[in-house]
């Protein structure tokens, strides 16, 4: 097989032996150009098993999650607990740039493939290890889940309704993905600092830190006014009682708006900010059928947080809502581009694949064909994150158990029927 080059990585070999909790540092290395090997077990990944799956079929070869976070990458199968296994996993190493892992703290060392072997293996290779915790601290042992590192990294607690438990957003993995994300960007790093030091280097991403480094909105309001920002009010419903958020200012705000198809986001304020805002608002709703005299006369600049009532809150929400419902999100957009307002509508995934938002993206063809052969159809996936002027992006479809053993092990000097033997004792 010719490994399709082109791409701003493609002179480099990543050996991906990751878990969901690193697979997205992989498919970034290799969405833009890198050689990534995926090492799976024998029997297959255990993330094969995480759904949904095509056409509802449980299947270790038709999950959506695997064909979503394993793009442009090969795929190997190896057992490296097994001394045959990671014997081989040291000469693959001898010709990679990066292993990226995702095991607890010292798993790799007690396989005798931990970072202080590998680089005596290969002086310039980058490891990049991802783990709830990090690699020390008294928390470095610790189990973590999604769910437990979003709340542990401080992204939890705003978001939900002030009268519940907080919540975590989205079915699958947020903190996962930020951990991929700032992977992929230290071992950029690391390369960088090889091109000249001509060393490689351990990288080690905690998911709690990366969880942490995203919520400077609650971060930056405790360094600023020493506020710890409310439960409740990361997303305020405009159909729901809510507290309006804090600051210096009293800026308090309803931001999420029900609409005829779906919802829209819009802010109506409180405090200093209303007095240049909300008058282009309300024209704006008057436009649309707003008639409630009382509110349309209303001055809320000089209402701050801590005086706003349930009542109020509650006078002002029923006729913007009132407007609100008699119109589509595509309608309140165009109104509001129209009139200079800021607004815009909260897509839901068939607003990307189907409706207004389509057009624009397939004019910056942002969507990519990808042939699934093993089930006869071609899918549509999301494209480049960012576009290149000089630098090619490819993606290519998730590979299936073991599709690339042959290829990969040929480079080795392993031949058929070697292969074939490793195959039948499982080390591959």
């Amino acid at each position: 097989m010719i490994v399709e080059t082109g791409g701003m990585l493609s002179p480099y070999r990543v050996l991906d032996l990751t878990d969901e909790k690193g697979l997205f540092c992989g498919k970034l290395l290799g969405d833009l150009g890198a050689d990534v090997i995926k090492v799976e077990r024998p029997s297959g990944d255990p993330t094969r098993a995480i759904g949904p799956f095509y056409h509802d079929e449980p299947d270790p070869e038709k999950s959506l999650f695997w064909w979503a976070y394993n793009t442009s990458k090969r795929g190997v199968t190896l057992d490296i607990t097994r001394s045959e296994g990671q014997d081989i996993f040291r000469r693959l190493v001898q010709t990679a740039d990066f292993v990226v892992e995702s095991f607890s703290p010292g798993y790799m060392d007690s396989l005798g493939l931990g970072y202080s072997v590998l680089e005596n293996i290969n002086p310039r290779v980058i490891m990049v290890s991802i783990t709830p915790f990090g690699q020390t601290g008294p928390y470095r042992d610790f189990k973590g889940s999604d769910n437990v590192l979003w709340g542990m990294g401080g992204e939890m607690f705003p978001f939900g309704d002030a009268d519940r438990p907080p919540v975590r957003i989205s079915h699958h993995s947020q903190a996962y993905l930020h951990a991929g994300i700032e992977a992929a960007v230290g071992a950029m790093i690391a390369l960088f600092y090889r091109q000249f030091a001509g060393e490689g280097q351990h990288v080690d991403v905690s998911i709690q830190e990366s969880v942490a480094h995203r919520a400077h909105h609650v971060s930056g309001m405790w360094d600023m006014e020493h506020i710890i920002w409310p439960h409740g009010t990361g997303v305020t419903m405009a159909h729901q009682p809510n507290i309006p958020v804090p600051g210096k200012e009293g800026l308090g705000r309803m931001g999420l708006w029900p609409c005829k198809d779906g919802y829209v986001t819009w802010i109506y304020w409180f405090g200093i900010q209303a007095r240049s805002t909300n008058p282009v608002s309300i024209r704006w709703l008057q436009s649309l059928g707003l008639k409630d005299e009382w509110l349309i006369g209303f001055d809320a600049s000089g209402i701050y947080w801590a005086d706003i009532t349930p009542e109020l809150i509650d006078r002002i929400l029923q006729p913007i809502m009132a407007v609100f419902m008699q119109y589509t999100k595509s309608e309140l957009l165009e109104s509001a581009l129209r009139q200079k307002v800021s607004l815009y509508p909260v897509s839901d995934a068939r607003d990307i694949l189907y409706n207004s938002h389509r057009s624009h993206l397939e004019a910056r063809g942002f969507w990519r064909t990808v042939e699934h052969p093993s089930v006869s159809e071609s899918l549509t996936y999301p494209g480049a994150f960012a576009r290149m002027s000089t630098a090619a992006f490819r993606l290519m479809r998730a590979p299936t158990i073991g599709e690339h053993d042959e290829d990969v092990y040929v480079e080795l000097g392993i031949n058929a029927a070697e292969l074939n033997r490793l195959r039948q004792a499982r080390v591959v």
